[in-house]
């Protein structure tokens, strides 16, 4: 397991935790503050690592506060998710609409019946 000592945790876990801390405080937080917001023992340098990568990816922003920074999540949870889906898209070297097909074949009906729904609702 990655909890063992000395092994270490996919990096995605660490920066899911972290987002999720930012989230759920819904104010801007210290490293330290992430830090103690979280479940993970993790290193001071290793949580200020992860929000360094995050602002640099523009997942969070942060602003000066005393001799450091306070971080805070650029969107949120939906947001993200949706920012990832574009990303992997603009990603596509080939048929896009082969990618939207395949996509949409492996939604469930409700998720289909679902975003046919916003899609009418937003070309109206």
């Amino acid at each position: 397991m990655a909890d063992t000592e000395g092994e270490r945790r996919p990096a995605g876990e660490l920066e899911a935790s972290v987002l999720a801390a930012l989230w759920s405080a819904g104010t801007p937080l210290s490293a330290a503050q992430v830090r103690a917001a979280i479940s993970q023992d993790l290193a001071r340098t290793t949580v200020a690592t992860l929000l360094t990568r995050l602002h640099e990816k523009g997942i969070v922003d942060r602003r000066p506060a005393g001799r450091g920074f306070v971080y805070f999540p650029v969107q949120d949870e939906h947001g993200l998710t949706a920012r990832r889906m574009h990303r992997e898209l603009d990603q596509v070297g080939g048929d896009r609409s082969m990618v939207l097909a395949r996509f949409v074949e492996g939604l469930s009906p409700h998720d289909e019946a679902e975003l046919r729904r916003l899609l009418e609702e937003g070309s109206g």
